[in-house]
């Protein structure tokens, strides 16, 4: 007969030398119901329409509001940090009008598998080792992660809502495991960021109504990934060369000072900078086979090209003009109009 560890003590510090194995840079545990505000600050940032096209949020709030809903039999959630520093200035592309930025996380391999599958390996570990019953999400399921990993002592959310580490900066993805053991918790993270407001104004369209409030509708990242149809105009010039998400707001803050160095080098992969020429050529195969196994997968070939014409009418560059001509007539409603709305700016 199998003898299952059960102090919890014993599993707590086996469990974390067994992350550090795993590649994990940092890990807490908190209760499911460690964050009782939750459900009243989901409704208000609901209610204001903050959430713009992303209809699952409100779909699904009453889980995402309160994770002991979600799977009622857990009694304690293990929050996982994986660094994916980046190892140059990712701000610098920004200034090279030919090429699209995009956004560090997604440069390389597709997180939600690296991070999951490491999720899944722990999580088996876990229950050779206690016989307890797990599940595991990265980023895809109805769960808050940053104010989990807030109370589990990961770190803090910024005036920019994104987690902060003093040990680990900005540049790392969060895991949970939720499990039906009672472990011990870890102290929540304090708020450290003083009067600093480096984040709020690196904002190149002003997401951030108030410290600690983003408004989704006019966050770049939104904006390039989750929106579907033609942007705003008004917000167009300020995508700038924004191609897939934004680094703006991460890579202001002083606390990266002391960011340590990402081990997982798939993460830094060949899409930093691509040719803006290039993408905007793009047929639906193209498209596909370029990023396969990258997450700008997801956005698909014609929201992409609508992207990249944003950018090449910001860009100034004359020579570029006729990759706008050539669409201004895709069946894609809002690359056309995003075809059209570049050849009026380029001269």
């Amino acid at each position: 007969m199998r003898c299952w560890i059960s102090d919890p003590a014993e599993i707590r510090s086996r469990l974390t030398e067994q992350a550090q194995a795993e590649g994990f840079s940092a890990l807490g545990i908190c209760a499911p119901d460690a964050n009782p505000q939750l459900p009243e600050r989901l409704a208000a940032f609901l209610e204001q329409g903050r959430h713009g096209q992303m209809d699952w949020m409100a779909d699904r709030a009453h889980w995402r509001a309160d994770p002991s809903a979600l799977w009622p039999e857990a009694r304690s959630v293990i929050m996982l940090a994986e660094l994916y520093t980046p190892g140059h200035d990712p701000l610098a592309v920004l200034d090279q009008r030919d090429r699209g930025a995009v956004s560090v996380y997604a440069q390389g391999r597709d997180y939600h598998d690296l991070v999951k599958k490491r999720l899944k390996r722990l999580g088996g570990w876990l229950v050779n080792l206690t016989g307890c019953e797990i599940k595991v999400f990265v980023d895809t399921a109805p769960v808050m992660e940053k104010p989990l990993a807030q109370a589990a002592g990961l770190g803090w959310q910024g005036k920019h809502t994104n987690l902060l580490s003093r040990t680990l900066g900005s540049w790392f993805f969060l895991g949970a495991i939720f499990t039906t053991l009672e472990l011990p918790r870890d102290a929540p993270e304090a708020e450290r960021c003083g009067s600093c407001r480096a984040c709020l104004d690196a904002c190149p369209t002003g997401a951030f109504p108030a410290p600690y409030q983003l408004d989704a509708r006019r966050c770049v990242s939104y904006l390039t990934i989750e929106h579907r149809g033609p942007v705003d105009p008004e917000l167009r010039p300020g995508l700038g060369n924004r191609i897939y998400g934004c680094d703006d707001c991460l890579a202001a803050c002083p606390w990266n000072k002391f960011a340590q160095e990402a081990s997982e080098l798939r993460y830094h992969g060949p899409h930093g900078a691509p040719a803006l020429a290039e993408l905007a050529q793009l047929d639906d195969a193209a498209f596909r086979a370029r990023f396969s196994g990258s997450p700008i997968k997801r956005i698909g070939r014609d929201r992409m090209v609508r992207n990249v014409l944003y950018a090449i009418g910001n860009s100034g560059l004359a020579h570029l003009r006729p990759l706008a001509e050539a669409l201004r007539d895709d069946p894609d409603p809002a690359v056309a109009d995003a075809a059209g709305w570049a050849c009026e700016r380029l001269p």
